[in-house]
């Protein structure tokens, strides 16, 4: 029997499963900062500091009493976390180290034949070199190696040392020990992964059960597609064959979409629907999303749930943003209601911001507004600047 999920009920799963419905002033600490980032799955990290960088700021929208030391000594000092690729470059809990192995065997045979038509035939050479030289010499930076041959043009035309510690991580044989700058410092793997992390093996099979349901637990309900697409280490293809050999344990359901849109057949763990009474309702507080939150990671997924399209205008022409360069969504309980364009401006110590857009129906009422007051003094004060500075004509919902 397919049963019919409300969209209501679907937002609240998923925003309760990415770890927002939980009250966001609990105290959190270091070990329940490892255990929030192994509920969500991952963390993605991104260069940009508008406000904050993503993954601090992925963090604080969970929980306001998140400390950056803490990452830093779960990353850096305690190994309990590393750095890798999902979709993108991100935070990842070491437990999970060795199914990671899997994509590291992947890349292997795959990446370094790619990159090596780009480089040249010397590009095997380089990376042994590589390898060589931070084996016996220790941790390094990129800017430490030779630039001989550097060219410009992208970062295709690395010099051939710089390439070569990133195949090197993609590979998994050097891992990234810490960041000077938010620049990677490079170590071999098990000079950086704790051994009770580093070591073990687990067969394909239990590589492929383990990506397929660890995401469907992760996200709640999902088609296979979407199951591949969480840690994007199977294909859409192993996710379905694993949706048919598991048909035992999954019930088939209807996921309602915002704004009566065709529901969404997707698969659930038998017997969720047992629990949606227990599924708790997210904070009503309102919520500055980083463009890179995981409740956002698929547009489509998310345009479906919320009724809110959003796309990172970072590359778009000026001329053609509908928005900005680089705008915050808003989260209000288990809505997105806005957007907001603001950025830390450490020189004047203030956080500007320049428009504020809310949803179609959205109405900006005084209580709404000093809602939203109140969540940019809390982003002020973690980004560590100490006023909010409105600019004139910031709220485009009174225009």
């Amino acid at each position: 029997m397919t049963i019919r999920l409300s969209n209501r009920d679907a937002r609240r799963i998923f925003l309760a499963k990415q770890g927002l419905s939980a009250a966001p002033h609990r105290a959190l600490g270091k070990d329940g900062l490892l255990r929030l980032i192994h509920d969500i799955g991952f963390v993605q990290v991104d260069s940009i500091s508008t406000v904050e960088r993503a993954h601090h700021q992925i963090l604080f929208s969970r929980n306001q009493t998140y400390r950056r030391e803490h990452l830093n000594e779960l990353l850096e000092e305690d190994g309990e976390l590393f750095e890798h690729w999902t979709h993108d470059a991100s935070i990842i809990p070491s437990v999970f180290f060795v199914y990671w192995k899997h994509r590291f065997k992947w890349e292997s045979e795959t990446l370094r034949e790619r990159w090596r038509r780009w480089r040249g035939e010397g590009f095997d050479a380089s990376c042994d070199e590589t390898y060589e030289r931070v084996a016996s010499g220790g941790a390094v930076m990129a800017r430490e190696l030779k630039e001989d041959h550097h060219e410009s043009g992208g970062w295709w035309n690395w010099h051939p040392s710089k390439t070569a510690l990133e195949v090197l991580w993609r590979q998994g044989r050097l891992a990234i020990a810490r960041r000077v700058n938010f620049q990677k410092v490079y170590d071999l793997t098990e000079r950086v992964i704790p051994a009770h992390h580093y070591e073990g093996d687990v067969s394909h099979p239990e590589f492929i059960d383990w990506a397929c349901r660890s995401a469907l637990e992760r996200l709640g309900f999902a088609t296979h597609g979407e199951i591949a697409a969480f840690w994007d280490l199977v294909s859409p293809d192993e996710a379905k064959a694993w949706v048919a050999e598991h048909r035992d344990e999954l019930c088939e359901i209807l996921v309602e979409a915002a704004n009566g849109g065709k529901p969404r057949p997707s698969y659930a763990f038998t017997g969720f629907s047992d629990n949606l009474g227990d599924v708790p309702d997210p904070p009503s507080r309102i919520r500055v999303l980083s463009p890179f939150d995981p409740l956002l990671r698929d547009r489509n997924r998310t345009d479906r749930l919320f009724g809110f399209f959003y796309r990172i205008e970072v590359f778009v022409p000026e001329a053609k943003r509908e928005y900005g360069y680089y705008v915050f969504p808003l989260l209000e309980g288990d809505r997105l209601i806005g957007r907001i364009d603001m950025k830390a401006d450490r020189k004047r110590g203030s956080l500007e911001v320049r428009r504020l857009w809310l949803e179609q129906g959205v109405k900006p009422s005084s209580g709404r507004i000093d809602r939203v007051m109140a969540e940019l003094d809390r982003i002020a004060r973690f980004a560590g600047v100490g006023d909010v500075n409105l600019l004139e004509g910031w709220n485009a919902s009174l225009t």
